[in-house]
């Protein structure tokens, strides 16, 4: 009996076990498959995601091609052709002033004067003793003619009527130095001096500046030696003003200055009323000129991902996209496009990150 309940026991168990093993094979197996359906939903749930993305509101720019400038801007000053300081030629006190600032003055007119009643009496003195001298010459002139008297008589006379003309050649001169005389055509800047003020050579005085050749000046760095010449087209700016003007350089300067290691350029202006010497002006000098229309974008929507390749954004069936270019020469807000773009191209008008594929509501429209 004992032996038969053992038996009885031990297929019992083992039917159990057989039992529980199935049911674990089946729950793997459930296991599996609900992982599988899982991952089916969440693969649909993603996709539908992705069809549902909501668009973006962007503005565009439609690409047309054009002749591509660049430019290279430089800080100068308006300056004059004649302008000149004029000083006292000697020293001396001033006595006459003769001009007022604005007083419009021709060159050889003489604009103050310093004391020369010295001068002015030495002259006096001197030119009552060469006439004497001179009446004394003429008739030894005719004696010697006559074979009269000595020549050293005659030599002695004409010597000292010689001596005394140079001596009042050279009053004459100084008393013209005691005059400040203008030495162009001009208008009156300014007049630095007063009315019994002591001057000396040097020392400036009036001002006369000759309005009628005006002038921009500019110093340019030496490494932009190649790319400027004479005849470039130049936009001038006149910030103090808010006025502009478009020209042509005049004179590029081929000598590099050792100090400061740039070079002269400047702009014939001629008369402008509204400039001043020394205003403030900025040159934009254009430097290169594509040979046909390019593709140009603002150089501000020009993006740079990790590998340093630039790109930019576009529209294309009314989704983002991200376009690589190849650039050229640049300006100051725009840069030409070798590569990448082709005309009609609607321009994303942006400077942060998009994601391709992402669905656009056009706002605005604008050609460039």
């Amino acid at each position: 009996m004992k032996k038969s309940l053992s038996i009885i026991s031990v297929i019992l168990i083992a039917g159990c076990n057989s039992s529980k093993k199935d049911d674990l094979s089946s729950l793997l197996k459930q296991e599996a498959e609900l992982k599988k359906q899982l991952s089916e939903v969440e693969a649909k749930i993603k996709s539908l995601k992705k069809d549902t993305i909501n668009p973006i509101l962007i503005s565009v720019i439609e690409l047309k091609p054009e002749i591509f400038k660049s430019y290279l801007t430089f800080q100068g000053k308006v300056d004059a052709d004649d302008n000149v300081a004029i000083s006292s030629e000697m020293p001396g006190t001033i006595t006459k002033i003769h001009v007022k600032v604005g007083d419009n003055v021709k060159a050889g007119q003489v604009l103050a004067e310093t004391d020369s009643r010295t001068i002015q009496q030495s002259i006096q003195a001197l030119q009552s003793n060469l006439e004497f001298v001179n009446e004394l010459y003429e008739k030894q002139k005719k004696l010697w003619e006559q074979k009269i008297g000595t020549e050293v008589q005659y030599l002695q006379v004409k010597s000292q009527k010689e001596n005394l003309e140079k001596t009042l050649a050279s009053l004459q001169e100084q008393l013209r130095m005691t005059k400040i005389i203008s030495p162009i055509d001009g208008t009156v800047d300014a007049v630095d001096i007063k009315l019994g003020q002591m001057v000396a050579p040097g020392m400036p005085a009036i001002r006369v500046i000759n309005f009628n050749h005006l002038k921009v000046k500019a110093d340019v760095p030496e490494n932009y030696m190649s790319q400027i010449h004479q005849g470039n087209n130049v936009k001038i700016f006149f910030p103090d003003i808010q006025d502009s003007l478009i020209t042509k350089l005049t004179y590029v300067s081929r000598t590099i200055n050792p100090i400061t290691r740039t070079f002269n350029v400047e702009v014939y202006l001629g008369n402008n009323s509204k400039l001043h010497p020394n205003q403030v002006a900025i040159l934009s000098i254009n430097n290169y000129t594509s040979e046909k229309p390019v593709i140009s974008v603002p150089i501000n929507y020009i993006q740079t991902d990790v590998n340093q390749e630039k790109f930019v954004y576009v529209v294309e069936n009314n989704k983002v996209k991200k376009v690589y270019v190849k650039i050229g020469k640049q300006s100051a807000d725009k840069v030409e496009i070798l590569s990448g773009l082709e005309p009609n191209s609607k321009l994303i008008k942006t400077t942060v990150s998009l994601q391709e594929g992402t669905p656009v509501i056009i706002q605005d429209n604008s050609i460039l």
